[in-house]
């Protein structure tokens, strides 16, 4: 079998997705999500200039070898932009190895752990009225975890809550647009937010929380010390990840679980996180982390030290991406949670799906391969519209992290 062809297809059906399909001589071809948001049309340039003209000839069986000849093989290596390109060829592989073996896509990667994958929603409020309401309407729907953003006193934009009642999408058309951000609000704010919540609901529900990065290591540890009676699922992305041993300090002073690595794309990313056991879930999704082939290796080795996957999984990420991680969760043992942010209906007219959610719990079916399929001539009513994600600044106009 050898690859003949590939394509990049780049469409918006409410939001913008870059999608790789490679075609082999046997006629199957595989899909690979390829979305970086914000840098969309920065990947689909370096797969159609730089790795598809690479992959033709190529047994697409071979994911090992590909894999490294697109890591190794390239002088500049890791970066989102790469990685991505890296994850979306490898994700596509697989999903040719599995349908060329007539068999979904985990029973290649171990078979069945378990029968179906605990996910959590989000639930955004203006205000703490607001956000219990949500937190109450995602409990009636079923979801058992449920992340809990709140707007602040003080503060006018806050991640993960809208201004209006459309669900939340951070890339707003055309250039970034400014946000501001004050961090002591924030930390004097939170926990009143989630005894209040844990009031209301009790204890059997998971809370979770993102902090988006937003915090210094010492402030980090007195939020995760301090919410500590509420028992969060997870504190997520408590620091910005760059500076791994920033992660010690809250450990010291916290026993609250701590997620990291939505924004990470190699497992060099983790190895000082994992080996110390800094953290509790590892948050980097297939697509950016290299894929299928790169993140079995960071699981098994977080696995060794107690931690658990919690893949990053909102809207901006196709359902090829979430289909596969769907597979990958099923298969692991290690395994602790999936983000789950249900696309827009228009997203079905492009994408065609094999999940389903119910009772808190997503299920994928046994299709071939991934399961997950393009309707390339709907894709082509959506065509692509620049979007960025916002920037940040402290009150006082310093540049911040968002």
């Amino acid at each position: 079998m050898k690859i003949t062809d590939a394509k990049v297809i780049v469409c918006s059906p409410g939001r913008n997705f870059v999608t790789l399909k490679i075609f082999t001589d046997s006629g199957i071809y595989g899909l690979g999500d390829a979305t970086l948001n914000g840098m969309e049309k920065a990947v689909a340039v370096y797969l159609e200039n730089y790795c598809i003209p690479a992959l033709i000839g190529r047994d697409p069986r071979n994911t090992e070898d590909i894999w490294h000849y697109f890591y190794r093989g390239v002088y500049w290596k890791r970066g989102s932009v790469s990685m991505t390109a890296i994850s979306a060829i490898d994700m596509a592989l697989w999903d040719i190895k599995a349908k060329t073996l007539n068999t979904p896509l985990y029973n290649l990667l171990g078979g069945r752990s378990r029968d179906r994958i605990l996910v959590y929603c989000h639930a955004n409020g203006k205000d703490v009225e607001e956000t219990i309401e949500k937190v109450g309407s995602k409990i009636e729907k079923g979801f058992r975890a449920v992340r809990v953003q709140s707007g602040i006193p003080g503060i006018q934009h806050t991640y993960g809550v809208t201004l209006d009642n459309k669900p939340y999408e951070p890339a707003t058309r055309g250039l970034a647009h400014e946000e501001y951000w004050d961090t002591s609000k924030y930390l004097n704010f939170l926990p009143s937010l989630f005894g209040k919540v844990r009031e209301v609901f009790g204890d059997d529900i998971h809370l979770l929380h993102d902090v988006h990065h937003r915090c210094t290591p010492v402030e980090a540890a007195r939020l995760a010390k301090e919410i500590e009676p509420f028992h969060l699922f997870w504190l997520e992305d408590p620091v910005t990840g760059e500076l791994q041993e920033g992660l010690r300090l809250i450990r010291k002073h916290s026993t609250t679980p701590i997620a990291i690595g939505e924004v990470f794309n190699s497992v060099y990313d983790y190895t000082t996180l994992i080996t110390e056991q800094l953290i509790d879930y590892i948050r980097m999704p297939l697509v950016h982390g290299g894929g299928i082939t790169h993140l079995l290796k960071v699981a098994a080795m977080a696995s060794v030290y107690h931690i658990n996957t919690g893949f990053h999984g909102a809207t901006d990420l196709s359902p090829v991406n979430l289909a596969s991680a769907l597979h990958f969760n099923t298969a692991i043992n290690n395994f602790g949670i999936q983000e789950y942010m249900p696309h827009q209906e228009i997203v079905h007219d492009v994408f065609k799906i094999n999940y389903s959610f119910n009772d808190g719990y997503l299920s994928i079916d046994d299709s071939p391969g991934i399961g997950v399929d393009i309707d390339e001539k709907k894709a082509l009513k959506f065509p692509y519209e620049k979007a960025s994600l916002p920037v940040n600044r402290k009150t006082d106009g310093t540049m911040f992290y968002w």
